[in-house]
C-alpha cells in the first residue's frame, strides 16, 4: 500500500501521540512477561513467531521516531535478531525516544510511513493500532492478558478505520478481510477483528470473545 490520503484534514484528526506513548508502555509489560522457551511459539500473525512479533515491535518503535525527524520509516528495515539484553527496557528507550521525537512536532506535516506519504497524525494513528493489534497478537500467544485499556482501544479501532477500508484487502494491503465481531466483543477484540484476526481463535486470551 503506497498511497497519500488528500481526502483527510490534518488539522481535524486528533492528537494520539498520550495514546501512542500508553500503548507502548502496555506493550513493553507483555514483553517483560515473555520467556525465551516462548520465541519460537506462533501468534495469530502467521509469518511471526513470538521473536519476531518483538522484532517487529522494536522496529515500528524506531520508525516512529526517524519519521518525527524527517526520515523515511522504509530506511529502517526489519529486525532480524533481537538485540541483547532486557528486551523491555530495551523497547521502552526505543519507544521513549520515539515520544521524545514526537514531543513539539507538528501533526499536520507530511511524514514518509510505510504505506505512503500522509500528515503525521495519521502516521501516529497507524502505529497506535499495530501497537495495540500487536500487543493482543503477543498476549495472545504467550498466555498474558489480553485486553487493552478500553479508551486506547476505542481509539485504536478509530484510526484503524480510518486510515483501512474494509475493502479492499491483501495483495499490497497486508490484512486479511474484516471478521465479525460477536454483539459483546471487547473494543479490542472489535479491533483485531478489523484488521482480520479472529479472536475466538485463540482460546489463551485472557477474556474470551
Amino acid at each position: 500500500m503506497n498511497t497519500s490520503v488528500p481526502a483527510l484534514v490534518p488539522d481535524r484528526l486528533p492528537d494520539l501521540r498520550p495514546k501512542l506513548a500508553r500503548a507502548q508502555q502496555w506493550v513493553a509489560g507483555l514483553i517483560a512477561g515473555v520467556t525465551p522457551e516462548q520465541f519460537g511459539d506462533p501468534t495469530p500473525c502467521e509469518d511471526l513467531d513470538v521473536e519476531k512479533l518483538i522484532a517487529h515491535l522494536w522496529t515500528g518503535a524506531r520508525r516512529v521516531e526517524v519519521m518525527a525527524n524527517g526520515g523515511d520509516a522504509r530506511s529502517i528495515p526489519f529486525l532480524s535478531d533481537l538485540p541483547d539484553g532486557d528486551l523491555a527496557d530495551g523497547y521502552r528507550a526505543v519507544a521513549e525516544a520515539s515520544r521524545q521525537a514526537w514531543a513539539a512536532a507538528d501533526l499536520s506535516r507530511p511524514v514518509a510511513a510505510p504505506w505512503g506519504t500522509v500528515p503525521g497524525a495519521l502516521a501516529l494513528g497507524g502505529y497506535l493500532q499495530e501497537a495495540v493489534t500487536h500487543g493482543w497478537d503477543l498476549a495472545v500467544a504467550t498466555g498474558q492478558p489480553a485486553e487493552a485499556d478500553e479508551d486506547l482501544a476505542r481509539a485504536a479501532l478509530a484510526a484503524a478505520q480510518r486510515a483501512l477500508p474494509a475493502q479492499p484487502r491483501g495483495g499490497q494491503i497486508p490484512f486479511g478481510p474484516v471478521v465479525e465481531s460477536a454483539p459483546d466483543a471487547t473494543p479490542t477484540q472489535r479491533l483485531v477483528n478489523w484488521t482480520g484476526r479472529s479472536s475466538r481463535e485463540w482460546p489463551r486470551t485472557a477474556a474470551a470473545a
